[in-house]
Formats: C-alpha cells, structure tokens, sequence
C-alpha cells in the first residue's frame, strides 16, 4: 500500500470512529474542508480523497457551497409494494415534501413517445418535482403523462400524490408497472435540483405506468441520491 493509501485509509477510519461515536451528531454536519485537513496535518486534496470514499459508501454527503453532512438512515424501497412516496416515506416515521418545479405541456422525445406507446413527435405533459425527506431533497423526478386521459391535471395542485390525484379526479388507478434501475451519475439538471456536483453517484429509476385497463397513461423518471434508499423486495415462494 502505498503513503498516499495508508493515509487516506487512517483518515477514513477516523472518520468513521468520530461518526460511530457521534461527534458530529448535534448538527449532523463535519467540520469544513480546512478544519478537517489542518487536524489530519494533509493537504485538501488527500482529504477530499477520504471523504469521497466516505461518500461512496453512503456514510456522508456533500452539497454544493454548504460542505459535508452526515448522510440520514435510507428508505426502505419496495418497488413490488404500490405505495406513493409520502405515505412510503412517513410510514417509515419520516416526513415528506414535493416541490413543483414546473409543469407543462411540449413535444416529447422520441424516446419517451416509445414508452408510453405514443406516435413521434406526440404531446404530452410534462411535470417536474423534487422530492424531499425531513427537509433533505433527496429524488429528483420528471413525470410524462398522456393528456388523453388527464385533461388539465397540470392546473392542480401537484405537490400532492400523482396516485391519488389519478383516482379522484380521473377515475384511473394503477394496474401493471415496469421498473428499470440502474446505477448512473446525475445530469445537470437534477444535480442542480438536488443541489449536489454534477456527474454525482445516483440511481436511476425508470417507471413506466399501465392503468386499470392496461393503457399506458405515464413514464416517470427517478433519479434518487445514491445514499437516500436501500432497494428491500420480498418475494412469496411456490
């Protein structure tokens, strides 16, 4: 192992010792980037080192122009369970927000037209949201719905669930779903969103939604903090 290595290694498990002991607990924020390096007598870049391999083990988290922080326990997610995000959220003893970022109707891509099963060059709605937990944002969402089965569900109140809108307002419940996961880096746009740097460990989480009747009517695409959930399935034997 070289100098470089066995520094970082001592600097990693230190940290970890000062987070399992709950130094940081009162404000669940580290000390800044100069403090950390001055008591560790190692330069910025040898720290940031350490504290990305922190970081991709889930431990801690940075937001841009803030510093460091304690990352929270994760949610436990069950993709197989139809539960909406607030009420998987808060039955887990945690509170939930939405915020809308914005809302509207445009041509969607080619891709997303193949999706919801739509010819090119279609329209449809378009709603972005970021997510939050106790106060943390921590998804980062864009939601494509058919307008032929929401007529101007876009002039609601969409921080509410999308699900429960659906059947009050529509009469459309959920029926069949396909998830597609994978482990990516955050665009722009959601990096900005979530206020973290750009090209920042995620996963990324494609739903795409069929109602009660086996229509396609949305596409949703996740794009979660890589240390906000733990993915939790159980499946029932023969």
């Amino acid at each position: 192992m070289s100098e470089l290595q066995t520094t970082v290694a001592t600097i990693c498990q230190a940290l970890m010792d000062k987070l399992a002991a709950g130094d940081f607990n009162v404000e669940g924020r580290l000390p800044s980037e100069r403090t950390l390096s001055e008591h560790f007598s190692t330069t910025r870049i040898t720290l940031r080192e350490a504290l990305g391999q922190l970081e991709a083990q889930g431990l801690i988290y940075r937001e841009v122009r803030k510093g460091w922080f304690i990352s929270p326990p994760r949610i436990l997610y069950n993709p197989l369970q139809r539960s909406h995000f607030h009420a998987m959220v808060q039955e887990q003893g945690r509170s939930a927000q939405t915020e809308v970022l914005d809302a509207s109707q445009l041509i969607a891509s080619d891709k997303v037209c193949d999706r919801l099963g739509l010819a090119a060059g279609s329209s449809v709605y378009c709603i972005r949201r970021l997510r939050y937990i106790d106060t943390r944002a921590v998804l980062y969402v864009e939601h494509y719905l058919n307008p032929q089965f929401f007529p101007d569900i876009i002039a609601t109140d969409l921080t509410q669930s999308l699900t429960d809108l659906y059947y009050t307002r529509y009469g459309v419940r959920y029926g069949r779903v396909r998830f597609d996961m994978v482990s990516t880096c955050l665009p722009e746009q959601a990096s900005a969103a979530l206020k973290v740097p750009q090209n920042s460990p995620a996963l990324f989480i494609t739903r795409i939604n069929r109602d009660q009747h086996d229509r396609l009517i949305d596409c949703d695409l996740e794009y979660w903090r890589h240390d906000a959930l733990r993915i939790d399935v159980e499946v029932g034997g023969n």
